[in-house]
Parts: structure tokens; sequence; C-alpha cells
């Protein structure tokens, strides 16, 4: 009895050290196990942009690097907060449907993804969005706020403390931290995560009207996160959930035109 007392005990302390040891690894690493950072850069002059411009929009001491377009004569600007992955300049595809429908864009990489230098954090992510949009007001068109996944944090946040006509959330989280949780239920994440982006607070002083877009067969951020972030929307639109959709198809599935007539129904109001 006295030999498996002791290797019931040493089993536990070598569980409660293991488990302790993959805390403290998510701890120290959690930015970059967060973050998808790395990515190839798309060249403004290998899309058919012809119009667009490289724009250094300064925050926070650095800079952000993205493109910019203005829209035809009595159309809106947009600005596109991106997601987790790589570089903006990658869904140039979206920004050149933008402008063939009249639309102007702003775009850009926040400060430690590949086109703009700096280190990754909450704070910084929410500087450059918040920067990206006065520099945007400061053209004096209207604007309309586009958030995809990771952008949906910074999108509903910018979208509650400045005045836009419209904010489209396509497949949003909650929270990160939401999301974090329900991928790792085993592990403290509530506690020890620093960038957990409270879109379930931000939305609650968001007047504008919303759109929230979801596919049902999202894995990277269920489609219940899109519900939910929906039903505190004071300002609701629409909630497009499209049946078998992944988190990366919406765009092929047809979200464009579920934000044109958004936007003109903003825009009229």
């Amino acid at each position: 009895m006295k030999l498996l007392r002791r290797l019931l005990l040493a089993a536990a302390v070598i569980l409660v050290i293991g488990y302790a040891a993959v805390v403290g690894y998510m701890y120290f690493n959690q930015r970059a196990l967060q973050y998808v950072a790395d990515g190839p850069i798309t060249a403004l002059a290998d899309t058919t942009l012809t119009a667009a411009e490289e724009v250094a929009i300064p925050s926070g001491g650095g800079v952000v690097s993205g493109w910019y377009e203005a829209p035809k004569p009595g159309k809106p600007l947009i600005i596109y907060y991106r997601g987790n992955s790589g570089s903006f300049s990658a869904e140039h595809e979206r920004f050149e449907q933008f402008v063939a429908d009249g639309y102007g864009f702003l775009s850009f990489d926040y400060r430690g993804f590949p086109m703009s230098p700096g280190s990754l954090s909450q704070q910084g992510i929410l500087d450059d969005a918040t920067a990206a949009f006065d520099w945007a007001a400061g053209k004096g068109f209207p604007i309309l706020i586009w958030g995809r996944s990771l952008g949906s944090g910074p999108a509903t946040y910018v979208a509650s403390i400045r005045e836009a006509e419209a904010l489209l959330l396509e497949t949003p989280f909650l929270s990160a931290v939401t999301v974090a949780g329900e991928r790792y239920p085993y592990l403290p994440v509530a506690l020890v995560m620093q960038d957990q982006f409270p879109v379930n607070q931000w939305i609650l002083d968001v007047d504008e009207p919303v759109l929230v877009a979801h596919g049902t067969a999202d894995v990277v951020v269920g489609v219940s996160n899109g519900e939910r972030v929906y039903d505190l929307v004071k300002n609701k639109d629409e909630l497009w959930i499209e049946p078998g959709a992944g988190h990366g198809d919406l765009w092929d599935r047809g979200i464009w035109g579920h934000a044109v007539p958004f936007f003109e129904r903003a825009m009229a109001e």
C-alpha cells in the first residue's frame, strides 16, 4: 500500500508539474501562438488597382503601411480591417471588387504583420485601427467599417468610439478569450491571456447598423460566436449564416452580395 501511495503521489506531482509547464509555455509564448503574422506581400503593381496608392499612416511612434483609393463621387469609403494571417495585400481581389463598384477602400497591416514593422499586441492593433480610421476620416468621405476574423476586434472597437455609417463583421468572435477557451477548455486562458479582444463589451457601444456574417462549418471561430455577437447588437440589420461555409469561404459564397444592399440601406438612413 505504501508503494502504491508513493506511486500515486509521484504521478500527481508529475501531472501538476507538466500542467504548470504547459500553462507557463502558453503564457510566455502566447502572442506567437495567437497571431499568424508571417506571409508574402503582394505588390500593388501586381493587382488591377491602377488608381490605388501606397500609404504610410503614423501610429504609436511608428507607421502602418497600406493601400488606399478614393471612392467615386457619391460613394463611401470602406475601411477593411484584415484577419489574422499574412498580409492584407493577399486579399486584393476584394479591393478590386470594391473599386469596380465605385467604393473607395483603405486596408493595411497592423504593426507586426508583413508590411508594418513593430511588435504585436492588442493595444497596438487598436491604436493602429484608430489611427487608420482617423486618417481616412480626414479625407471627408462617408465611412463603412468591415472587420474580418481578427479584424472584428479592432473594427468593433473603432465603431464604438468613432462615428461611421455601418459596421460589417465577417466571422467575428465573441471575444478572443472565448475562442481560446473553447479550443483549450483544460487551460486557464481567461487568467493568463493578455490580448482578449472583448468584442462582447465593445459591441454594446456601437450605434451603427450592423451586419454579421458567419458559416456553419467554421472550425476556426465557431458560428455561435457570430450569433452571440449579433444578439448583443443594438442596431440590427442582418445576420447571414451560410450553411456549410468555413472560416475563409464567405467571399466566394457571396458576402459581397449581402454587403452592397446593407451598405445602401445604411447610407439611406
